[in-house]
């Protein structure tokens, strides 16, 4: 299978400070679902560097999996695109990379190597109650778990449409087909 078929589901996080294990947690349930072979369910936990360099591996698709303080109540679930903008130099703390500074530190080894990043980033994040010392996430943010699974599902089975059109692009019919496919399905929302 080529690189630019691959994704990457990547659980970021600390279990070690509450819902900072958000993502660690997600990808442990998302394992348990089926999901097609190109799909690669990784739980990095605070290993920020490692998560940059297996994305030099070549992915299509990367979707992040983290907790998220957005200013909004505890347990609410985002989706979030990054839009490309200046990478700036990162502090290399191998065990306290946000996402942010994963992008800017893959950037910065790309650039490097000659490797391409993924075409598309995603952040499926989730607002904490509490990021303090402690094992075990919060109730709002344990409900959410499963809303993020959902979420990860469904964005999955729309890579699965988006990269059907990118590869019959030359084949008009097999594109409006897709398009049929993800307006009739559930799946098509976000």
């Amino acid at each position: 299978m080529s690189g630019v078929d691959r994704v990457l589901v990547a659980g970021v996080g600390n279990l070690f400070l509450g819902d900072d294990g958000f993502g660690v947690e997600t990808v442990r349930r998302l394992r348990t679902r089926p999901l097609p072979a190109h799909v690669e369910v990784v739980d990095f936990g605070v290993r920020g560097v490692h998560l940059a360099y297996q994305l030099l591996e070549g992915y299509r698709t990367l979707v992040l999996v983290d907790a998220t303080d957005r200013g909004l109540a505890p347990g609410t679930v985002v989706m979030i695109e990054p839009t490309a903008g200046p990478v700036e130099a990162v502090a290399l703390d191998g065990h306290r990379m946000n996402p942010d500074a994963v992008l800017a530190l893959l950037a910065t080894l790309s650039a490097g190597t000659g490797t391409a990043p993924p075409e598309r980033v995603l952040v499926v994040g989730c607002q904490p109650e509490s990021v303090e010392e402690g094992i075990g996430l919060s109730a709002p943010v344990t409900a959410a778990v499963d809303e993020a699974v959902e979420l990860i599902l469904r964005v999955l089975a729309e890579e699965e449409t988006w990269q059907g059109e990118s590869r019959h692009a030359a084949d008009p019919a097999a594109t409006t087909a897709s398009r049929t496919m993800r307006k009739a399905s559930p799946c098509g929302k976000s």
